[in-house]
């Protein structure tokens, strides 16, 4: 195994906008597609996009309501996506912290 903290990288997650809509998540326990999409500056088709890649890999939970006649999407982390979060970080720690002459 190497010591290189960056191969221990996510790469699900390591992309920007999966690295936010995650940390957002993390935070707030869950938000809905228009709060991420602001929030995170993306346009729908690409938010859209990073929550499949996001949900297909386990770490995001999205359902569809209705309130009143308006369709509302609301995202939150799941359990294996706070834990990969939380791995991921901890890979980021490691790379501020590394020292490559130990």
């Amino acid at each position: 195994m190497t010591t290189e903290p960056a191969a221990q990288f996510d790469d699900t997650i390591h992309q920007r906008a999966r690295f936010g809509i995650l940390t957002i998540l993390a935070t707030t326990g869950r938000a809905d597609f228009t709060y991420l999409r602001g929030t995170l500056e993306l346009t729908d088709g690409n938010l859209g996009r990073h929550l499949d890649v996001l949900n297909e890999a386990g770490y995001v939970e999205i359902n569809k309501t209705f309130e009143g006649r308006k369709p509302r999407t609301w995202v939150k982390i799941t359990k294996p996506g706070r834990v990969a979060l939380n791995k991921h970080i901890a890979a980021l720690r490691q790379m501020i912290d590394f020292d490559p002459g130990q």
